[in-house]
């Protein structure tokens, strides 16, 4: 089981809120989040309820203000656990929608698409094994997208307001 922890203030101050499992809404036990303490597992934060906005991954570690996980502001109102996973990893990438246009197969980390893809445009996914993460610029920087096993026709399907991707990566317990 995992166990992350939420603050309010920065340094692990002020009101905090624990979770071992998904939580869909936490607005209800704080106003904001300016720190966490992830104890265990690895996890996703989502910027609005119901998993949904920006993404932030975080494993194991000290948070202790908002910018050492890339937050763009103090609002986390869900989180979800990623389960633990040791297998293998596939997933294709499609530059149209509906799995159409070129498509490319990845099994390892990417941290530069311009090298593989034609364009930076990935618009439809098929997650075949593993947990992924899209990021909006290359080497693992910018917006993050979490993608778990499964079909995502569109962009819009994963969370993204835009087709344009830099890098992805493998979720492992060493990220």
């Amino acid at each position: 089981m995992g166990k992350i922890i939420f603050y309010e203030d920065r340094e692990y101050q002020g009101r905090h809120y624990e979770c071992s499992s998904d939580c869909a809404e936490m607005h209800s036990h704080l106003s904001r989040c300016n720190s966490i303490r992830v104890e265990s597992g690895c996890w996703v934060a989502y910027e609005k309820p119901n998993f949904m906005g920006y993404q932030y991954m975080l494993n194991k570690g000290e948070y202790p203000d908002y910018q050492r996980w890339a937050g763009f502001n103090d609002c986390i109102r869900s989180c979800r656990m990623v389960p633990p996973y040791r297998g293998n990893y596939h997933i294709k990438l499609f530059e149209r929608s509906d799995f159409g246009g070129q498509g490319m197969d990845v099994m390892e980390d990417c941290p530069d698409l311009r090298e593989r893809l034609p364009s930076r445009n990935v618009s439809s996914v098929n997650v075949m094994e593993g947990y992924w993460i899209l990021h909006e610029h290359p080497n693992y920087r910018g917006r993050q997208y979490f993608l778990r096993p499964g079909e995502y026709r569109r962009f819009h399907d994963w969370g993204s307001a835009s087709p344009t991707f830099g890098s992805l990566r493998r979720v492992t317990e060493q990220n």
